[in-house]
Parts: structure tokens; C-alpha cells; sequence
């Protein structure tokens, strides 16, 4: 399988790397996405171009993306109904942009369409790194938090415990983020259960051979 990893960073790309590979059961071919993207509005400005790129330019597989969910609204279970689009969900955003992108394009390279991967890490991808080491950390206790005005935690918070400083190098971060993922990619079930948001982007890699 040949596929295309875009997020916010380059540690956070390495991880999520890590964790496809434990959805699949195996290792992939890393296809370039042609782009790179820093931050939340770099992705979403970015995507239409990188997936133009890998249907017509390329034989990837499939594209994975993976952002913060930061403050914006988190993904429920109302948002999936039939024609619901929430312009503040990142979610929603993001399977619009594949939608809207793709619904034209002829087969290439032998497929009709690439496959996509969609996971927006509640409120950021350190809360997933932290999953099973840390209790307090989960995406039913930041939405909670959201609904009261009280987070349990802030991003910054996230980020010092796991990297011990609130100003990593990109070298301590990479490392760091393949710690805790590799920790975690035998047994996927409790960030599936802890993180919704990471349950989403699973079904979706899961569900690619039932759509090949």
C-alpha cells in the first residue's frame, strides 16, 4: 500500500506514521505529498492542491490528514447525519474539502479516486501521545470542559507533559511523539475509546478495502 501522511508538523507526521501502520497491520509506502503544511490553516489551504497532486501525479493509495482540533467545535455523532455540514467542525471541513475536490476528477493510475483518512486530535495530537499513561486526559473531559467554560487542561499543558519543556526542538519532539505512539500500536483499543476523534480516522483506513 502507498499513501500520503499530512499534518502540522513533522513530528506529528512521523507519529501518526506509527498509528496507521498499527490500523492496518503493516508497514506502508510513504508517498510524498508534494506540500507541506504548518499549522491548522496551512493544512486546510494546502489539502485541495495535495489531493489534485496524488490522483494525477502519482499511484498513492490514499492520503491520511490529522490536525489539532484546537478550540474549534469536536466532531459528534449529530454531524455525521446525512447532508449535516458544521462550518466550526474541522471534520466536517475537511471530508467537505475531499468531497468537493474529488467529485469531478476522472480515473488515474488505475484507480478512480484515492482513498482518505480523516482524524482531528481533541483538542491537540499530544492528548492521543498521552492516552493510557494519563487519566485525566481524554476527549469526553475536554468537550466536558468545553460545555462548563472549565477545561481540565490547556494545549500548553499537553505539550510539557509530554516533551518536559514548553519549548521543544523539532528533534525532541519527533522523538518523543514515536515514543508514545509505538507505546500504544499493539493495542489500539483504548485510544479508539478514549479519543472518538481517532476512532474516526481508524474506520475510515479500516473501511478502505470494503471500498476498494
Amino acid at each position: 500500500m502507498k499513501l500520503a501522511v499530512l499534518s502540522e508538523s513533522p513530528a506529528d507526521e512521523a507519529a501518526i506514521v506509527v498509528l496507521v501502520e498499527a490500523v492496518i497491520g503493516g508497514h506502508f509506502k510513504h508517498v510524498r505529498p508534494g506540500l507541506r503544511a504548518r499549522g491548522w490553516p496551512s493544512v486546510a489551504q494546502v489539502l485541495p492542491s495535495i489531493i489534485r497532486h496524488l490522483h494525477f501525479n502519482t499511484d498513492a493509495d490514499g492520503l491520511v490528514v490529522v490536525v489539532d482540533s484546537d478550540d474549534s467545535v469536536v466532531h459528534n455523532a449529530e454531524h455525521d447525519a446525512p447532508g449535516y455540514f458544521h462550518p466550526q467542525c474541522r471534520m466536517c471541513r475537511l471530508r467537505a474539502v475531499f468531497r468537493q475536490t474529488t467529485k469531478k476528477f476522472p480515473a488515474s493510475h488505475g484507480r478512480s479516486r484515492i482513498f482518505h483518512g480523516v482524524g482531528i486530535a481533541v483538542p491537540a495530537v499530544e492528548a492521543w501521545y498521552l492516552c493510557g499513561c494519563d487519566e485525566q486526559v481524554s476527549e469526553s473531559a475536554w468537550v466536558a470542559g468545553q460545555g462548563t467554560g472549565q477545561l481540565p487542561y490547556t494545549r500548553a499543558e499537553l505539550k510539557f507533559r509530554v516533551y518536559g519543556t514548553d519549548r521543544p526542538n523539532l528533534q525532541l519532539e519527533i522523538q518523543r511523539a514515536v515514543e508514545e505512539v509505538r507505546r500504544q500500536r499493539h493495542d489500539l483499543r483504548r485510544l479508539e475509546n478514549d479519543f472518538p476523534s481517532f476512532a474516526a480516522l481508524a474506520r475510515d483506513i479500516r473501511g478502505w478495502n470494503k471500498n476498494s
